[in-house]
């Protein structure tokens, strides 16, 4: 006689599906080439958030002279300011790259206009960088409200984009960073000299 217990089925418990690990806040920088000003602001910006901030920062070129390292001239400036230029290999810009991100800081107004050329939803997610280092100085700091450095970038997105509605009208702003390649060593200055304040803008509103 068969025992009735060994047909006795376990019933199996379903166990809850692990949660998906948390997405980066990401920064996406955009230039020409990708090999001198995006890549500065890219590795600066990481620099300046350290590795424990919750954003990943990447950039991308509306022409990109893929897998090139970071321009000669570039490296000794960013070197200095404590921004590593070694392991990097410039990359052309696509649409997933644009969609990926919850912040795009291209350097010029032309590769702004790309930018939203590949995906007009980003357009308000979309600043050159010296246009953001401006608008910040016109949001209230109380209006950030405390938090990791993602949670503080993902509420000053909007109002950010809240702020150039209100002072589009306003002529008179350059907000290009202009292309120091194939120029002297000089020029390259001038342009870090330019994008070192505005990175520093964003990582102090992202420290809070």
């Amino acid at each position: 006689m068969s025992d009735p217990a060994a047909h006795h089925t376990v019933p199996v418990i379903p166990q809850p599906a692990s949660p998906a690990p948390a997405r980066p806040f990401t920064v996406l920088t955009v230039c020409t080439g990708n090999i001198c000003r995006s890549p500065a602001v890219e590795r600066l910006l990481a620099a300046r958030l350290g590795p424990d901030a919750d954003v990943r920062v990447v950039s991308a070129g509306t022409g990109a002279l893929v897998g090139h390292p970071v321009s000669g001239p570039m490296v000794p400036l960013m070197t200095a300011a404590g921004a590593a230029a070694e392991g990097f290999a410039a990359r052309q810009l696509t649409a997933e790259m644009v969609r990926e991100a919850d912040l795009v800081l291209p350097l010029t107004r032309r590769h702004r206009s790309a930018v939203v050329e590949l995906l007009p939803a980003a357009v308000r997610r979309t600043f050159t960088l010296l246009e953001l280092a401006r608008l910040a100085g016109t949001v209230d700091p109380g209006a950030i409200p405390a938090g990791s450095p993602a949670e503080r970038l993902t509420a000053l997105v909007p109002l950010l984009a809240g702020e150039r509605a209100r002072h589009h009208h306003r002529p008179g702003f350059d907000d290009d960073v202009p292309d120091p390649y194939r120029q002297g060593d000089a020029v390259y200055a001038k342009v870090f000299a330019a994008i070192e304040p505005a990175v520093d803008v964003i990582a102090r509103l992202a420290r809070g």
